[in-house]
């Protein structure tokens, strides 16, 4: 139980010799002029690769700046110049992809793509090596000795969160000051996801580390010590396989992942052994409370629930027990934590009132958006700030959610705005208007759907549509239902009145979102 290992398919890496080259990159980067405030972008799956690249950037006071490989060339391309990232790691087979996109000025490092990434996503093997002509990540590093110096400025990731006017934003955090601040820190992250340097965990990393919560996690759980397993591609039984062969005592999981787990036949989930999880988390969507009880049926009570924001952090957070005596509850606030609930006019809603939700941790390090100052003011409210969901404060101050004030979908855990999507239909041949929505999905919690006004007399098709846009959006964000009406319901101003689109969907559904 000792083991302080990184273990991805068959390759296993001491942590020591992970930060050692973590340390190497460190001193290549700074070479490079990289330094406190500046920005690495990674394009990388879930991989050691990941992890040396991050840290370096940490240990220079810089900012690592992970990107959605699902990403096409336009919008990745977006990302790395807005951030103003001096290099980029990225994986032998997402180069091609968007090199078109790479701004000139990038300094780029490739990793071979690995043997268990390559299986699970059934990338040819000429596709994983380094192509001529480009650095090759781990020979870069061994012609750099160890960093030296002690850690700059210690700043979290940069994650860009989607955007209503179609553009990501970065969040661009203030670094973590002082021992005090850190104390506190390491203690959120014991309360949300249960890791702690005194208690090594064991733990597989489910979920890819662009999105905020795995970042965090799977950055921590290395701080702690211990065992970490990087999982290619979620695949329920052999997550459960992995539990049981490693002894695995926390995780982090989405909604979509437990209903994934619970769809598994009886005498497969019999096979494998799961009492040793302690502490398992999650969030980033809606979880059904139906999901969460049996959840809890068959693990036992380790299942805990966190609510917050990449803006944000994490606000509220609560326990099996809370679930079970709070069915559909996202938690209450945590010390230092505020939740308010206001009205369209701004008046603080009284306990039971539904309203736009609000909150702020007040250890939690302020931020901006990257190059956007002025949009913070947009979301923020007597110190607090939204990210639009809807919801009321019970007498026992447990926060519900009930919708969203805009049109964010939020689709096996990821977040996805319409206003994006309709962006690129628009210019589509043969598109009048569009209204892009969330509507129902038993596995995912929400897909999209997409209602086209076309031209007169242009003939438009399903998988024209879908074609379209899966050659300029990351495809994951390309609708699955997709209708055609020829007058599309307007207010009074003109512009479509989704909500009358959306709710004949919801209506049986039980829920809002």
């Amino acid at each position: 139980m000792g083991e302080k290992i990184l273990i991805s398919g068959d390759r296993r890496i001491a942590q020591d010799a992970l930060m050692e080259k973590a340390r190497r990159a460190a001193t290549g980067f700074a070479d490079l002029g990289i330094g406190d405030g500046d920005t690495v972008a990674l394009f990388l799956r879930n991989d050691f690769a990941f992890f040396e690249a991050a840290y370096a950037a940490t240990l220079l006071g810089a900012y690592a700046v992970p990107i959605n490989w699902h990403l096409k060339a336009e919008e990745a391309g977006y990302i790395i110049r807005d951030s103003a990232a001096r290099a980029l790691v990225i994986h032998a087979d997402l180069l091609p992809a968007i090199a078109a996109a790479i701004p000139d000025e990038v300094t780029l490092f490739v990793v071979p793509t690995p043997p268990e990434i390559a299986a699970g996503y059934r990338i040819e093997p000429a596709e994983t090596m380094v192509p001529p002509g480009h650095t090759a990540w781990d020979q870069w590093l061994a012609r750099h000795p160890e960093w030296l110096e002690p850690a700059r400025a210690d700043r979290p990731s940069m994650i860009y969160t989607s955007g209503t006017t179609g553009r990501p934003k970065g969040v661009r955090r203030e670094p973590w000051i002082g021992d005090a601040a850190i104390a506190r820190r390491n203690e959120l992250i014991d309360m949300w996801f249960g890791l702690n340097p005194a208690q090594p965990p064991r733990t597989v990393i489910t979920g890819p580390m662009y999105h905020v919560v795995p970042n965090h996690y799977g950055l921590f759980a290395l701080q702690c010590g211990g065992l970490l397993v990087l999982q290619p591609r979620f695949d329920a039984e052999e997550l459960l396989a992995m539990i049981k062969r490693h002894r695995i005592t926390h995780v982090h999981l989405v909604p979509t992942m437990f209903v994934r787990l619970l769809r598994l036949p009886d005498a497969v989930r019999a096979r494998y052994d799961t009492t040793s999880l302690e502490f398992v988390s999650h969030g980033a969507a809606p979880c059904p409370p139906d999901i969460k009880r049996r959840m809890i049926e068959w693990w036992g009570p380790v299942i805990n629930e966190y609510y917050g924001a990449t803006e944000s952090g994490a606000v509220c957070c609560h326990s099996s027990q809370e679930a079970l005596r709070k069915p559909g509850t996202v938690g209450r606030a945590i010390e230092g934590g505020v939740i308010r609930i206001y009205d369209e006019e701004g008046n603080e809603q009284p306990v039971g009132e539904i309203g736009e939700i609000y909150l702020r941790l007040d250890v939690w390090p302020d931020f901006t958006y990257n190059n956007l100052d002025h949009k913070r003011g947009e979301i923020e409210r007597d110190g607090l700030i939204t990210i639009g969901d809807m919801g009321y404060l019970d007498e026992d101050g447990y926060l519900f959610l009930v919708d969203r004030v805009n049109d964010m979908v939020i689709s096996g855990g990821v977040n996805i705005y319409p206003a994006e999507i309709e962006a690129v239909l628009i210019d589509m041949p043969g598109v009048h208007d569009c209204a892009v929505f969330g509507i129902p999905d038993e596995e995912y919690g929400e897909q999209l759907c997409a209602y086209i006004e076309p031209i007169d007399g242009d003939p438009l098709d399903v998988e024209g549509v879908r074609a379209y846009l899966r050659e300029r959006i990351a495809n994951y964000k390309v609708p699955k239902t997709v209708e055609f009406q020829a007058d599309l319901p307007r207010e009074d101003s003109g512009k479509i009145f989704k909500r009358r689109l959306r709710e004949p969907y919801w209506r049986d559904a039980g829920r809002n979102i």
